[in-house]
């Protein structure tokens, strides 16, 4: 929707998102695929139902302590590009922008990759041939040095993010209210597939005693963990978007407390219906899991009509990283760290078009490379890494900035911060001891970023 701008004045972001909408990009971004598929390797890696549960919780906890400390940040500062902004405040513009970097080039855009596969793989339950290649090269640069191919879905998936990349042009208001709308249709559904889990009377709570074989152990809770907190990932992407919300200081804290708390428990409920309907064992070796569990049910009918629901959540997932992740590009564009015309405002309809354009075209490249899901996972030790760093700015700001003004501050200062630090800490470190390929992987990724950012530097004034 287009909005009209006084006479002389230069096209500028509006703050016309309300609460609704920001609590539905927490929500909306969050619940996407990673319910419907990482309990069966959560299980597979802690071996008890009950264990698992444990993981859900602490991992829920610690992205509660990360969103009551983002609230600080975010109602002190809402200003667009979240952690680009705080990071930049604290350490300097080159930590804000090496966070910008890594958001832009691998986990925003392989998060939208991601997402959009995630839609297409589930769509060829209806469209088998979308499986099927379309183009095949001699070329041996596909994932697992396998030939380049192009496959129909990945046509479909970039038609999907072209689409979202047109209505998040055409106006942030058309966005939110598009992710409200999509969200809330997810929401209602999942609480169906929860409710017809729970209340079928075809299942059995002694599921939740039993074991299978796992990898156990110290090293079996952290890497369930980190199958969890790619669940839970995304309840940070309200931030930055945060120069478009109505009356910040209250609507920024609200969102992101609420939000994840209503994550929290959206994912413990279907989790029970998981395992109540399903054995331990049925759960781990489950790739498609709610639709299992419905076809466990209720036939392959009632698994088709969950496929639905997965591709609603999946697409309200997609149009809120979309949404926000086109705002970190154009801050650094703003202050001269990128295409300067990723710094233009539309002026009728009043979004950083040129941004979510650019956005999207480098998440659709990356579609066709057929490598988001190993870029995806380099990303994660990266990106906790300025998790961490972002949350220790509170501790920073409130030395180097004593006087901003924080509308509101942290629940619980400075233990929440602290055990969220402290637990993001220990996380790294056993993801240096369990997964060092892709651990090395996720700093040279960001590493890579280094050169550009003198490049920009030395560039910006002329």
């Amino acid at each position: 929707m287009a909005s009209s701008l006084p006479a002389n004045s230069s096209p500028h972001l509006l703050r016309v998102l309300g609460i609704w909408s920001a609590a539905s990009i927490v929500v909306g971004t969050v619940i996407g695929s990673g319910v419907f598929l990482v309990p069966s390797n959560m299980i597979a890696k802690v071996g008890s139902v009950k264990m698992l549960f444990v993981v859900w919780v602490v991992a829920g906890v610690l992205s509660l302590f990360g969103a009551l400390t983002y609230a600080e940040l975010s109602a002190a500062m809402p200003e667009a590009g979240g952690e680009y902004v705080y990071l930049n405040a604290a350490y300097g513009p080159f930590w804000g922008y090496l966070y910008g970097w890594t958001q832009f080039s691998v986990a925003k855009s392989g998060s939208i990759a991601t997402l959009a596969a995630g839609f297409y793989t589930y769509l060829t339950v209806f469209l088998p041939v979308l499986a099927q290649p379309a183009l095949v090269t001699p070329f041996m640069i596909g994932p697992n040095h396998s030939r380049f191919e192009i496959h129909y879905g990945q046509l479909v998936a970039i038609g999907v993010i072209l689409i979202l990349a047109g209505v998040n042009y055409v106006g942030v208001r058309v966005g939110g209210n598009l992710q409200i709308l999509v969200t809330l249709v997810k929401v209602l559904l999942i609480c169906g597939i929860i409710a017809v889990g729970l209340f079928s009377g075809k299942g059995d709570f002694s599921h939740f005693s039993q074991h299978i074989p796992s990898v156990g152990g110290v090293a079996g809770f952290f890497a369930a963990m980190v199958s969890a907190l790619w669940a839970y990932d995304g309840w940070n992407n309200v931030s930055m978007v945060s120069s478009e919300i109505k009356e910040p200081g209250r609507n920024l804290p609200r969102a992101l407390i609420l939000g994840t708390l209503a994550v929290i428990g959206i994912y413990l409920l279907i989790n029970v219906a998981y395992f109540y309907v399903l054995t331990p064992g049925e759960v781990a070796g489950s790739e498609r899991l709610a639709a299992n569990m419905m076809s466990h049910l209720y036939g392959s009918t009632a698994a088709a009509a969950v496929s639905v629901a997965v591709m609603i959540s999946i697409f309200a997932a997609l149009n809120g990283s979309i949404l926000t992740g086109s705002r970190v590009p154009y801050a650094m564009a703003r202050d001269g760290l990128f295409f300067k015309t990723a710094a233009k405002v539309h002026p009728k309809f009043l979004t950083p078009g040129n941004s979510v354009i650019m956005l999207c075209l480098w998440s659709s490249v990356v579609v066709l490379s057929g490598w988001y899901d190993d870029l995806y996972n380099f990303v994660i030790f990266g990106s906790w890494i300025l998790y961490l760093m972002t949350t220790l700015s509170v501790f920073v700001l409130r030395k180097k900035q004593p006087d901003l003004v924080r509308p509101y501050r942290t629940l619980g200062y400075p233990i929440v911060p602290v055990l969220f630090v402290a637990v993001a800490a220990f996380l790294l470190v056993s993801t240096v001891q369990t997964r060092p390929r892709e651990s090395l992987m996720g700093l040279f990724l960001m590493a890579l970023g280094v050169p550009f950012y003198y490049y920009w530097k030395s560039r910006r004034g002329k």
